[in-house]
């Protein structure tokens, strides 16, 4: 029989598939490359022999504690599978070859590690030292091997015994000493407490407690080391007294309050490979503000702004407050690369320190192109931007920015012609000026930086096949934090004019059919000051339990409607420029709580509530201030702004025709989310949703649309799963969900549980939907 060269190239390719899957399968043989007597390490395990009245996930967080400290590590793992060591496989082994492939292989993988790598006896001295770092003085450790195959485990068993606890602490500080009274006026606040654990940790930080209120006070060159904390264990009853000494051999500098002499400011210091050099000030230089030297020969930065960052004066007493704000704030007025501070015996004075700043300052302009990738369900697209920023615009640090980008979007998949193709370009210019530009004279906490920003965008829509909108936009106004948990941002102005242009034929016959249509190309003109509060405290990881807060206000033409009394019930709709405004009072609220199970894994949640009132010129809000549901980032069931309002049905017009977006005046959104780590940069995720829109006012076009009391049997609700890979730099997440409850079916049909159907390739085509996404929903 001849055989077709069709034929002979596939059996070619499935042996080639063939060869590359045993090269695969025999790498993933984590003992291949093993002499006979060699075992693999394959964990290290910590088992605690406790009283039975302590709580076994307690137990097993200290177990897993410890275990962590154990050397070596094992091979890293993923799902089981040693991948890193296969990589080392893949590349030869111990073979020392020169091939290219293998030897990168090898690079990015690692070797073996063996039985014999680890050092029992160290480990248990360690653990044992752990433990009674932490109160438990008798404890006592052994440890045994277990052998499966070519594998090994070993595991440490401990008993901690009695813990130890504080009887009393006793400052044995000179009170006649000025640094004796410092430090004795703080003993109120120390962390050693009577009845309290023994424990280093806490020893550790108690100096440094006591040297950051020294710190405050002037002592530049104190240091935590100059204090010894004794401890008698012997006293009996497992029970330590603590004595807090000053050591004899501390420094006589270290004793004495440091004052702020001269103050030297560089602003456009260049940095050489030989560091951080003193340089001479220029001669007959003059001291601003009586405080600093700015030595500043083109004049590139107006002085005043410069000095109201540095908070330190010449006469004060040192302190690390003023220290870190003056460093903090250097830093983040981004217009320096490099900022160094030297603090020095000043030559003229004793206990006083002259201070040097060395500022490098960034290129004073820069350009940026990016690309970026998009992709949501059955749309994909790119876009490029382009932003060219212009450092101490006017003298004063500003920051000037033009950023000019366009992008495309079409629809790749799906079941229904959505006709959302489209192109888009703009640009938009923005001005930030580190401090508050007020005629009225207010200043929030000094530990941060607060801004004033101007924007003026404009944005060029073509939805190809359906119509153009021209958008305009103007902010002005304020953003500061409070501090590390509070930050408010104050729009004083917002102003948005969007304007319709080239609507097609096929676009008109449609909004005839489907009049919600209509609205998307309504124009629209609001103007009005929002405001914008966030609470966090998520960067506060030791916390079982962590919140997130995001609240604000939205306000539109209420004054001018109501001086011109407005009314579009009646039809008395007014203008300002020849062009139908927009008034209306929108609140939102975005609360998220994250509660920690384990090292790995945490349950976090989010209520998201949306509501507002349209009255006088408007009887609802304009579309682009409108609330809409669904997509990657909320209900992950169902696509973007497909669900609702309330249970009306969503209108796909067909193969050929559009897909008119549902939005509305009201929302609430529920979220709900289990995450865990499975290995390395590899995690999952099982969620559930649910939420929906409303309208503030009845439309015969949307039937079940308007808010009513049976706005909870009104929620979407779906769930499901995925993987998340965390590089630190970049959370890359994958989402697969599917709907459990449809609002739009008849009230006792909306649970869709019975009709689940993995097995049915149409079931899934309707009702699978994958989300692809950056970062975490919420």
């Amino acid at each position: 029989m001849k055989m077709r060269k069709g034929m002979k190239m596939n059996n070619q390719k499935i042996v080639m598939l063939l060869a590359v899957l045993g090269l695969f399968v025999s790498s993933c043989n984590s003992t291949k490359y093993l002499t006979e007597d060699e075992k693999l390490y394959d964990e290290g395990k910590v088992e605690l022999k406790v009283d039975s009245g302590v709580a076994n996930d307690r137990k097993e967080a200290f177990e897993e504690s410890l275990a962590s400290m154990l050397r070596p590590e094992p091979n890293a793992k993923l799902l089981g599978w040693r991948w890193k060591l296969s990589l080392w496989n893949m590349g030869g082994g111990p073979d020392t070859t020169t091939n290219f492939v293998r030897r990168w292989l090898k690079r990015q993988g690692e070797e073996p590690v063996l039985l014999s790598d680890v050092n029992r006896e160290y480990n248990e001295n360690l653990l044992r030292n752990r433990l009674e770092n932490l109160g438990f003085f008798n404890a006592s450790f052994f440890s045994d091997t277990s052998i499966n195959g070519k594998l090994a485990t070993v595991t440490y068993y401990g008993i901690p015994r009695s813990i130890y606890r504080i009887n009393a602490v006793k400052f044995d500080i000179d009170s006649a000493r000025q640094i004796g009274k410092d430090i004795l006026e703080t003993r109120d606040k120390s962390l050693l407490q009577n009845g309290k654990n023994y424990n280093l940790d806490v020893i550790i930080n108690e100096r440094e407690r006591i040297d950051d209120d020294l710190k405050n006070q002037g002592y530049y060159y104190f240091s935590p080391d100059n204090l010894l904390v004794e401890v008698d264990s012997t006293i009996g009853d497992h029970k330590v007294d603590m004595f807090v000494n000053l050591k004899p051999e501390t420094s006589e500098k270290a004793v004495h309050p440091q004052k702020i002499g001269n103050i030297f400011i560089y602003p456009n210091y260049t940095l050489t490979t030989e560091g951080y050099q003193r340089q001479n000030r220029l001669r007959n230089q003059e001291l601003f503000n009586d405080n600093y030297y700015i030595i500043d020969r083109n004049k590139t930065y107006r002085r005043k702004v410069l000095a109201n960052h540095i908070f330190f004066e010449r006469g004060q007493l040192y302190n690390r407050h003023d220290h870190n704000q003056t460093i903090n704030h250097l830093v983040n007025l981004n217009t320096f690369k490099f900022v160094k501070n030297n603090f020095e015996d000043s030559p003229d004075s004793t206990n006083t320190l002259d201070i040097y700043y060395y500022l490098t300052p960034l290129p004073k302009k820069s350009l940026r192109f990016e690309v970026l990738g998009k992709t949501a369900t059955v749309y994909n697209g790119s876009e490029a931007n382009v932003t060219w920023t212009l450092r101490n615009a006017f003298r004063g640090f500003e920051t000037l920015t033009l950023n000019v980008f366009g992008g495309y979007e079409t629809q790749t998949g799906g079941n229904v012609n959505l006709n959302s193709s489209y192109y888009r370009y703009g640009a938009e210019a923005t001005i930030t000026w580190p401090r508050l530009l007020s005629p009225y004279k207010w200043a929030p906490s000094r530990k941060f930086i607060p801004r004033t920003y101007l924007k003026l965008g404009y944005e060029f829509l073509n939805r190809r096949t359906a119509y153009t909108l021209n958008s305009t936009s103007l902010n002005y106004g304020y953003n500061w934090k409070e501090n590390d948990r509070k930050q408010h941002d104050l729009a004083l102005a917002e102003i948005i004019y969007v304007q319709p242009r080239n609507v097609t034929p096929e676009y008109e016959a449609q909004m005839d059919t489907v009049p919600t249509l209509r609205h998307i190309i309504e124009p629209q003109f609001s103007f009005g000051p929002n405001y914008n509060f966030t609470y966090t405290n998520t960067m506060e990881q030791e916390r079982k339990h962590t919140f997130y807060f995001k609240g604000g206000i939205n306000l539109s033409g209420n004054v001018l409607g109501l001086i011109q009394g407005a009314n579009a019930s009646e039809g008395n709709i007014k203008e300002l420029f020849n062009t139908v405004y927009s008034q209306f009072i929108k609140l939102e609220g975005d609360f998220r709580h994250y509660m920690k199970l384990s090292t790995n894994s945490q349950l976090a949640s989010r209520i998201m509530i949306g509501t507002s009132y349209s009255y006088g010129n408007s009887r609802s809000l304009p579309y682009l201030k409108q609330y809409f549901t669904g997509g990657p980032n909320g209900l992950r069931a169902f696509r973007a702004r497909s669900v609702g309002p309330g249970s009306s049905l969503p209108e796909n017009l067909g193969q050929d025709n559009f897909f008119a977006d549902q939005t509305g005046d009201y929302k609430l959104e529920l979220n709900t989310e289990y995450r865990a780590k499975i290995a390395g940069f590899l995690h999952w995720a099982a969620f559930v949703d649910a939420g929906n829109i409303w309208l503030q006012n009845r439309d015969d076009n949307k039937p079940g649309g308007r808010l009513s009391k049976e706005f909870l049997s009104e929620l979407a609700v779906g769930g499901g799963a995925g993987l998340r890979f965390d590089f630190d730099f970049l959370i890359l997440r994958t989402d697969f969900a599917i709907p459990f409850r449809i609002p739009y079916n008849a009230k006792s049909d909306r649970w869709v549980f019975k009709d689940i159907d993995f097995g049915s390739g149409k079931w899934r085509e309707n009702n699978l939907i994958f989300n692809l996404a950056i970062g975490y929903p919420f």
